[in-house]
């Protein structure tokens, strides 16, 4: 079990030109590059405001732009998994 994500839950969040900011029940606020998340990077600013906290806290939601982020990865360290998916599944039919 891994302390830093154990019962992290999202409570709310907020972005500034580069960033995204997810603070959470614990007190706690991290700080994410936009970089990590190119559809936010590119979407509007009324697109990445307009999300929801889902699972109780667990997840980031954005309808509108197809995007979901775990809340356990944004403590991880890890970012945007698409392409990653999008070019394994190229190489099974390539």
């Amino acid at each position: 079990m891994n302390i830093l994500t154990n019962e992290t839950l999202a409570q709310s969040l907020h972005f500034d030109s580069d960033n995204l900011w997810v603070e959470f029940t614990d007190g706690r606020k991290l700080s994410v590059p936009l970089a990590y998340f190119p559809r936010l990077l590119r979407a509007t600013k009324k697109q990445r405001l307009n999300y929801v906290i889902s699972g109780g806290g667990i997840g980031l939601h954005w309808e509108e732009l197809d995007e979901d982020i775990s809340v356990k990865n944004l403590l991880l360290g890890i970012g945007d998994q698409t392409s990653l998916h999008e070019k394994a599944n190229h190489k099974e039919y390539a």
